[in-house]
């Protein structure tokens, strides 16, 4: 924000990004299925499982499956969304606080920011890592016989391979995060640094989005590696006595870039990076707005 506002209670905060969340995931979420469907797929892919990329595998999806496949496994986000970028947000205003006391810095900087956002991803990636197996699983186009929805991922996964295995990815899912989170609200504080002040609402929506999607850009360059294999760990069903091809984060990077190229790890960067820089933009101003709103509703009760 352009001025310190009056902190507003944990329960505003989950709430604000709790509709910030949803809201960008009803508008970006075919991107998201597109964006895993293309980092799933291995050099040996044939036929109508092979996509040269987003626009042919959209395609490829609403001529072969039908439009509605391109929100399987919209549940397990939705249902993520509240604690998901409540944690976010929350955790970032938390650990900004502990790293100025830490530091004896009045105000955040630059490198307050990006260690504030890397702290906040490693905690929201500790709420996030069960949602997103389901989603994955979901999501892959050889699974979709196997789950009849949601409910089915989670039974089946416990039963099959045991309950930790709802975390499989974890270690992965933190570097992802850590590095997303560290891109995305690094570049908020630096973007609104450079930018001039706003003015009026109009100017803080518009410094809003192009301060976030500058973050959300960034942030999917720096973890779109991470965010490859971190898919193929959690779409890799355990087998018990066996070791799975991808199982650690950067080992599972050097064997991609090894067995398919470096330009592997970057598979299904363009829809990804078509959701999550406007989607980080939508993110802030959606949630900027719900607290403006709060705030204001807050102020005229106390008057």
């Amino acid at each position: 924000m352009a001025e310190e506002k009056a902190p507003l209670p944990f329960v505003y905060t989950f709430m604000a990004g709790a509709i910030a969340g949803v809201s960008e995931i009803l508008v970006m979420y075919p991107l998201d299925v597109v964006k895993t469907r293309v980092q799933l797929q291995t050099a040996g892919a044939t036929g109508a499982d092979a996509y040269t990329g987003m626009v042919d595998c959209f395609q490829k999806i609403v001529r072969n499956e039908g439009f509605s496949r391109l929100y399987r496994g919209i549940q397990a986000p939705i249902l993520m969304e509240a604690p998901k970028r409540a944690t976010k947000f929350a955790a970032n205003d938390k650990w900004g606080k502990f790293y100025r006391d830490a530091f004896g810095q009045a105000k955040m900087n630059q490198s307050l920011s990006v260690l504030t956002g890397a702290s906040a991803g490693a905690t929201e990636a500790f709420v996030v890592v069960p949602f997103e197996l389901v989603k994955i699983r979901l999501q892959d186009k050889a699974s979709a016989g196997k789950y009849s929805g949601m409910i089915d991922v989670v039974a089946k996964t416990i039963r099959n391979e045991g309950v930790l295995a709802m975390y499989q990815g974890l270690e992965s899912t933190l570097w992802r995060h850590i590095l997303w989170n560290a891109g995305y609200f690094g570049c908020i504080f630096q973007v609104r640094e450079l930018i001039p002040k706003a003015t009026s609402k109009k100017g803080q929506t518009i410094n809003d989005i192009i301060a976030g999607t500058v973050g959300g850009t960034v942030g999917t360059i720096l973890n779109t590696p991470l965010d490859v294999v971190k898919s193929r760990i959690q779409n890799t069903v355990k087998v018990p006595g066996t070791t799975p091809k991808y199982n650690w984060a950067f080992p599972a990077v050097a064997t991609v870039a090894k067995e398919e190229g470096f330009a592997a790890l970057y598979k299904g960067f363009l829809p990804k990076v078509l959701r999550l820089g406007p989607g980080g933009g939508i993110l802030l101003v959606v949630y900027t707005g719900c607290m403006d709103f709060f705030r204001n509703m807050r102020d005229a009760k106390l008057a």
